[in-house]
């Protein structure tokens, strides 16, 4: 058996911690779930796990060890990323209230998922936590490592999906339910802007010695 029951038990309670707490792409799925509606969300769901597979696949590659020890490279990734996220909270507030007219045809989906895919592509931090925290449940003995590892990526990927699209839809539900109300659809408008500005902030201040120390979800 490649992982074992009992360490699978501790690496899914470990895990189920870890994507329940908000983090970094869940705050960016309710974001783009509040500017286009549920469909939005889901497809920016859809975009982080397409990213995290690439990291899992980084990952297993080794490029965790070349970021960490390569800060200006770290750097240079997480500044782009900022730039993205602010790019986008600049297109969502220009769009307006952007609750009241949700992008919900493919286009818009297409957008979502792809904004959703080089936000997590552009966290350095990401890989760097993955490498972190997936190697200490990988056991020689139990067979192939590099197998170990992409399950447990994948096991790990698939649960943080499955917790984004449900914090999609709770969000898009809250924000039709208050939507009938001036002053709280006016919050509602900027509160996508605000995750994205948030999270830009969060990129900047960010390095490759304290990435493990973020939440990841």
């Amino acid at each position: 058996m490649l992982i074992a029951p009992g360490d699978l038990a501790v690496f899914l309670s470990a895990s189920l911690m870890l994507k329940l707490t908000p983090g970094n792409d869940m705050m960016f799925v309710i974001g783009q779930s509040l500017r286009g509606g549920v469909k939005t969300g889901l497809a920016a769901s859809l975009g982080i796990a397409t990213g995290s597979l690439v990291h899992l696949g980084l990952v297993a590659l080794g490029a965790g060890v070349v970021l960490a020890r390569y800060p200006l490279l770290f750097d240079i990734i997480r500044y782009i990323g900022a730039a993205y996220l602010v790019w986008l909270a600049v297109q969502t507030l220009r769009g307006g209230a952007g609750i009241f007219h949700p992008q919900t045809d493919e286009r818009g989906s297409l957008a979502a998922w792809r904004h959703g895919t080089l936000v997590n592509l552009l966290n350095p931090k990401t890989i760097v936590f993955m490498f972190a925290f997936l190697p200490p449940f990988v056991r020689p003995e139990n067979g192939s490592l590099l197998l170990q590892l992409l399950m447990l990526g994948m096991i790990f990927n698939i649960g943080g999906t499955l917790i984004n699209c449900a914090a999609a839809a709770f969000a898009s539900r809250s924000a039709s339910l208050f939507s009938s109300n001036v002053k709280i659809a006016k919050v509602l408008t900027l509160l996508p802007v605000t995750l994205f500005l948030v999270l830009a902030a969060r990129w900047c201040s960010i390095g490759a010695d304290n990435a493990t120390e973020w939440d990841y979800n």
